[in-house]
């Protein structure tokens, strides 16, 4: 009986981190432009070349002037490497997640950072930090960060 007592808890515990994870990733993919805005959101497209010098130079923003790194990490990963068990609402975006760049399209980046992220602390970037054309540089940079190395 002890044995199937040990059984039943793995298994719960299993379909909670399960949940867990699956929550998360379902929280990864969902639109974070509103309804009424999605349609024109991803209409837009990055006018830019995604050259090594255009990449380089969103990197540089993303380090720099742009400060996305004090939220999102050095590598982009947001927290991904941290215990968030204790921390509440929406948490940095990990630009590494082959879902989270599978699922977004460069005109909802655009319109995050001009716009930013209800329910997020993301904040508006364009233009009060960031010039449209340094908006899109950050993005080729994020893509960036989604490939294999």
């Amino acid at each position: 009986m002890r044995a199937m007592g040990s059984v039943v808890a793995i298994v719960w515990c299993g379909l909670q981190l399960w949940g867990s994870a699956a929550a998360q990733d379902l929280d990864t993919v969902r639109p974070r432009v509103p309804e009424k805005a999605l349609a024109a959101a991803r209409a837009l497209k990055n006018p830019l070349p995604p050259t090594p010098t255009m990449i380089e130079k969103g990197r540089a923003l993303y380090h720099g002037k742009g400060f996305c790194v004090a939220c999102h990490g050095i590598d982009g990963r947001g927290l991904a490497d941290v215990n968030t068990s204790l921390l509440k609402g929406a948490l940095p975006t990990d630009f590494t997640h082959a879902r989270w760049q599978a699922a977004r399209t460069d005109g909802e980046l655009r319109w995050i950072l001009q716009n930013g992220s209800v329910g997020t602390a993301m904040a508006s970037f364009v233009p009060s930090v960031l010039t449209e054309k340094e908006a899109w540089q950050v993005i080729h940079y994020l893509r960036s960060l989604g490939r294999p190395r």
